[in-house]
């Protein structure tokens, strides 16, 4: 393993296209349920033991060898906004080309030509995360941290929020991004139906109503 190669697919750098997206935090603040530091610890937290755990638990299994086809059906399953899937899909997509020229691997070749459209992105960062040398945790801590990174990257441009506050949000959230990630390796271990399926249907909604909204500043 290679902790140089986590710290590469962690960064906010990776030309991987999350930078685009706020994670349903535009409109949370749009809504006015994020207004702040302490909202924005809220919102993250939610996020991180739903969507981020069941995100996390895909990646997870992906760098454990499950069929990535398969994990792609049950992301399908796991996202029942349309505008959420397209989004999905669409980061994989731009993961993928990221990927595959960072990290050749015959199985992210094989993914790309069997579903050209798209992947959703955890399952192509978990295979990513294989194709890197690393394991299952890693994937999952990649998964949990890119769940609440996003969208507090986002407020700070949204709110203009202290970058400083925003940071301290993610470094208290740290022991529950571990723990999560524990979870997501652990679940990786048996099989793809029993994978977290954790949902957060507020998200799902507001992510349908920002996808008409004429103008804004995130993808999603």
């Amino acid at each position: 393993m290679s902790r140089a190669a986590l710290l590469v697919l962690a960064d906010g750098r990776f030309p991987a296209g999350g930078h685009a997206h706020s994670g349903g935090a535009e409109p949370a603040v749009g809504a006015g349920r994020v207004r702040n530091a302490e909202d924005l610890a809220d919102f993250c937290r939610g996020r991180l033991h739903t969507t981020g755990l069941t995100a996390a638990a895909l990646a997870a299994a992906a760098a454990h060898g499950h069929d990535p086809l398969a994990l792609d059906e049950a992301a399908d399953a796991r996202t029942p906004s349309p505008a959420l899937r397209a989004v999905a899909r669409r980061l994989g997509r731009q993961l993928m080309r990221a990927a595959r020229a960072t990290w050749p691997s015959g199985e992210l070749d094989a993914l790309a030509q069997a579903r050209p459209r798209g992947v959703h992105q955890p399952v192509v960062l978990g295979l990513t995360a294989r194709a890197a040398g690393l394991g299952p945790q890693d994937a999952a801590h990649c998964a949990a941290y890119e769940a609440v990174s996003g969208p507090a990257t986002a407020v700070v441009r949204l709110l203009s929020l202290n970058p400083f506050d925003a940071t301290a949000v993610l470094a208290r959230l740290a022991p529950e991004l571990d723990h999560v990630a524990e979870l997501a390796a652990a679940a990786a271990r048996g099989s793809i139906d029993e994978l977290p399926a954790a949902s957060a249907p507020l998200l799902d909604i507001t992510a349908e109503a920002h996808a008409g909204w004429p103008v804004r500043l995130f993808a999603s």
